[in-house]
């Protein structure tokens, strides 16, 4: 099997950041004293992990489970996801005076909250095998202050028979080819699009999709968040909604009450040919049917060649406030450089790993992440992390009004920008 071309995944979507100098570490996970722990000798120490990845929730409490026989160190993994408001339980989480050791955070806007709990990882061991543009996120005045995640991309996951069946012989590559495909699919009676209400899916990815084609989408953002410019006046999510209506126009019939996993557990079982999602999803579709033979789409907004949409999804903080950030440390090396944490990064997570230490096949992270590297070189990028926390959440609250016809387009677009201003102005 071939071996990933990282750097090409992202090269396409990032601006390099030049980062410090990195030292060599010590493999395994140190004592308090700086010499490996005897494996599987139990130490006096519990550290925390508040975890937002609900996919990888299952694999994550197995891997530590790992680490605690190899280092004698116990992880304890809180994970909250998917419906749930991550951000909002990760601050109560902080003000009850708990301090886990570890959390998830997005980056760019959304690390300055966190600047005063945020450990300097530059020097790290793992820190030189990074992909350069995935330190982007956590990147302040030349300092690493976060461990990327993975990489991901998203766009129009199809099923490949589904579309044979419907006659669809040719990857539709912007908006008119889109339609005829629905139309195609709707003839042979088959669900074109298997939809979702989640908040995050509607409020970060598909309103994304209008942000990376902005001509410059940070200028655009700033200029948002600045009064300076409007989603209501502004062409592309005018064009925009030509996708997004496309897409709800064409789900299926309980769209308004289908979680995420109900979207996941349709789709796999065939009941729709189309759904917004990426390659996170494929460890749950495999457990419904690993057979399934499935590409992605570019997500189009007009008559131009549609993009997929890729970035660093979230990266691992280091809580300096917590009791044991040093442990942390040592857990998140163990992760990235012991053949233990590797494999389960690749073959157990599935996930596009963010270091080039880490070898990931075809076979270890699934078809969909193939088909999103091979439409890489036209990829765009993540930009929902540019607003200040607490946006996106009224983003996706005003696209589950849409979802459910309760307001226009224009509407939405206004309800947007308010979005926006009740943030900024707070």
């Amino acid at each position: 099997m071939k071996k990933w071309k990282l750097a090409l995944i992202v090269a396409t979507v990032f601006t390099l950041v030049i980062a410090g100098c990195s030292k060599d570490g010590n493999q395994g996970a140190p004592t308090n004293n700086g010499e490996q722990n005897q494996q599987g000798a139990k130490k006096d120490v519990s550290i925390k992990m508040f975890n937002f990845k609900v996919e990888i929730a299952e694999a994550l409490n197995n891997l530590v489970d790992e680490y605690e026989k190899e280092t004698g160190v116990k992880v304890e993994v809180e994970t909250h996801g998917g419906g749930e408001d991550y951000g909002a339980l990760l601050k109560a989480e902080l003000a009850s005076g708990s301090e886990p050791e570890i959390f998830n955070n997005g980056g760019y806007v959304g690390l300055i909250p966190y600047m005063d709990r945020a450990t300097d990882l530059t020097d790290e061991a793992w820190a030189k095998d990074l992909i350069e543009s995935s330190k982007n996120p956590t990147m302040v005045d030349g300092k690493l202050y976060g461990m990327p995640m993975n990489v991901e991309g998203y766009g129009i996951i199809y099923n490949k028979s589904l579309f044979e069946q419907a006659g669809i012989t040719e990857e539709p590559k912007n908006l008119s080819q889109l339609k005829e495909a629905v139309e195609k699919l709707n003839a042979e009676g088959i669900t074109p699009f298997m939809a979702t209400n989640e908040w995050w899916s509607l409020g970060m990815h598909l309103v994304n999709v209008g942000l990376a084609n902005q001509p410059d989408p940070q200028k655009f953002i700033e200029d948002v968040k600045a009064g300076n410019a409007t989603f209501k006046d502004n062409e592309i999510f005018k064009q925009w909604l030509d996708l997004v209506d496309l897409i709800f126009n064409n789900a299926q019939k309980d769209k308004m009450t289908s979680d995420y996993a109900s979207q996941i557990a349709n789709f796999s079982a065939g009941k729709a040919a189309m759904m917004l999602q990426g390659n996170w999803t494929q460890a749950d579709i495999d457990k419904i049917d690993p057979h399934l033979q499935l590409g992605v789409l570019p997500a189009p907004i007009n008559d131009n060649e549609g993009s997929v949409l890729i970035g660093v999804p979230s990266n691992y903080i280091v809580n300096s406030k917590s009791d044991h950030p040093e442990e942390a440390k040592n857990f998140l090396n163990w992760l990235v450089t012991s053949e233990t944490g590797k494999t389960f990064v690749s073959k157990e997570f599935k996930f596009i790993p963010a270091l080039t230490n880490i070898e990931a096949t075809e076979n270890d992270i699934g078809q969909i992440a193939v088909a999103i590297q091979d439409k890489s070189p036209t990829a765009l990028g993540w930009y929902w992390d540019l607003f200040p926390d607490g946006v996106s959440q009224g983003f996706g609250a005003a696209m589950q009004e849409y979802l459910g016809a309760q307001i226009s387009g224009q509407q939405l677009l206004e309800k947007l920008d308010k979005s926006v201003e009740d943030i900024v102005k707070q």
